[in-house]
């Protein structure tokens, strides 16, 4: 089971707008791709059903929360605080969201993918707010994972997007690489041959573009 886990760093007490859009942006996302959606430390004092009805009411996003209810209905919706120490079992491994990954927690997201195809449970951990993921998280977790492998902040929004979708990508092209009889280790290396391309790409690009630049000037 993979399931994407928003963890809220805004006020704890209040209501505010991005609670409910964040989670209304969330759900399509997670109903699209297989996710589970867990919400953690959200100021909603009421039951799992008459949250997805608050969303429904309150914004458009996602259908005006229709994936948020079917989550919900299929059973991938949780709504919980967060844990002072141990998460569920049946979440799998914890994994915070970082573009500063620890060297020694490490996992890729080809390694999710990898896990993913062998059955493998995941919860990945963002944070809702400008203060990101608490601190203590970063050692609890298991692991730490880069979305972007090169050190790019996202945006929870963005984040939540792009977990799932990247994901999902790599999941289909490693069971296609295995039907056809590459091996993990190959789509590593076409991986960071691609991700070196595209820094090579992006570096000759803004040389292009400075230089058009100073031409015109």
């Amino acid at each position: 089971m993979l399931t994407l886990g928003i963890v809220n760093m805004y006020d704890k007490i209040k209501i505010v707008d991005a609670h409910y859009r964040a989670i209304a942006r969330a759900a399509p996302i997670c109903y699209a791709f297989g996710f589970s959606l867990a919400l953690y430390d959200f100021p909603f004092k009421m039951t799992v059903d008459e949250l997805v009805e608050f969303v429904r009411d309150q914004t458009t996003i996602g259908e005006s929360g229709r994936f948020l209810d079917l989550l919900n209905k299929e059973h991938h919706l949780y709504v919980a605080d967060l844990p002072p120490k141990g998460f569920p079992a049946h979440f799998g491994s914890i994994v915070v969201t970082t573009s500063k990954p620890y060297p020694q927690k490490l996992l890729t997201p080809l390694d999710v993918a990898d896990g993913n195809m062998k059955k493998r449970s995941y919860m990945f951990l963002v944070g809702l707010g400008r203060k990101g993921l608490p601190k203590d998280l970063f050692e609890r977790a298991e692991y730490h994972l880069d979305i972007t492998e090169k050190r790019i902040s996202l945006e929870t929004c963005t984040a939540i997007g792009a977990i799932p979708t990247q994901i999902n990508a790599l999941t289909f092209a490693l069971e296609q690489s295995r039907r056809y009889g590459l091996t993990k280790e190959y789509l590593k290396n076409a991986r960071q041959e691609q991700l070196q391309e595209q820094d090579r790409s992006g570096k000759s690009e803004n040389r292009d573009l400075w230089a058009g630049q100073a031409w015109h000037w």
